[in-house]
C-alpha cells in the first residue's frame, strides 16, 4: 500500500478530486494547509502598509491506494494539478506498512 500526499492550488481541488474518482480511488482526506517553497511567499498592501505573507495557503490531498495503483494515481494528480507556475505544489509517497478500519478490524487492501 501506498500514501500518496499532494500539496496543490486549491482552486485545482475539485479537478484532482473528481480525476482520482473517476479513476477508482475511493476515499481521500483533504486538509486546508499553509506554507512556502521556493515562491518563499510575497509581499502585500493593507490599508496603505505592506506586509510579508510568508506562508502561502495550500491544499493537501491524502490517498491511499494499491502499490500498483500508485503512478496511475500520481499521473493523474500531476495532469489536473499543473499549471506550469511556481507553486504548483509536491506529492510525497510513502510506503504504508499496516492498514486497519477501527469498526471491523480489517487490514490491509479491505481497509481501503
Amino acid at each position: 500500500m501506498k500514501k500518496i500526499e499532494a500539496i496543490i492550488r486549491h482552486f485545482k481541488l475539485e479537478d484532482v478530486k473528481n480525476a482520482l474518482t473517476e479513476k477508482g480511488v475511493h476515499g481521500m482526506t483533504v486538509t486546508e494547509v499553509r506554507g512556502f517553497g521556493r515562491q518563499k511567499g510575497h509581499t502585500e498592501t493593507y490599508r496603505g502598509a505592506e506586509y510579508a505573507v510568508d506562508f502561502i495557503p495550500k491544499v493537501k490531498v491524502e490517498v491511499v491506494v494499491p502499490a500498483a495503483d500508485a503512478k496511475g494515481v500520481i499521473d493523474t494528480i500531476i495532469s489536473k494539478a499543473r499549471t506550469g507556475q511556481v507553486g504548483d505544489g509536491k506529492i510525497f509517497v510513502s510506503d504504508l506498512s499496516d492498514v486497519v478500519r477501527i469498526r471491523t478490524g480489517e487490514t490491509d487492501h479491505s481497509a481501503v
